[in-house]
């Protein structure tokens, strides 16, 4: 990893109490995109997406990472290894909406580009 911030692919997810309410497989972008503007509005110490607004290198860090995914979720494809593919494709679709709210945008704006295009 060219960054000593941590991938938060790589921290262990939580448990989740089996009775616990899940997020409905089409809010689960718009809770990420909320998550990712809380902690930028908070910028708590030990968050990795805070590090990424505040990181010395600015955009280019997330920038960075999303190059570094893109070629992970690329070699995943040649491999065939579909555990991997989904896996480095959730780490670009979250590095991409923190590049969103760094661009001072959000999923609306991403929404209203794929209506018109599809």
């Amino acid at each position: 990893m060219s960054d000593d911030a941590p991938d938060p692919a790589d921290a262990d997810p939580a448990p989740v109490p089996a009775d616990a309410e899940r997020t409905p497989d089409s809010e689960i972008l718009d809770d990420l995109f909320a998550v990712i503007e809380s902690r930028k509005a908070e910028l708590p110490e030990d968050s990795y997406t805070a590090s990424l607004f505040t990181h010395e290198k600015g955009d280019n860090a997330v920038l960075e990472k999303l190059g570094e995914e893109t070629t992970e979720l690329v070699l995943a494809a040649k491999d065939d290894d579909t555990e991997e593919i989904a896996h480095e494709a959730a780490d670009i679709v979250y590095h991409m909406l923190v590049l969103l709210s760094m661009k001072g945008m959000d999923l609306e704006d991403l929404r209203r580009e794929l209506r018109e295009r599809y």
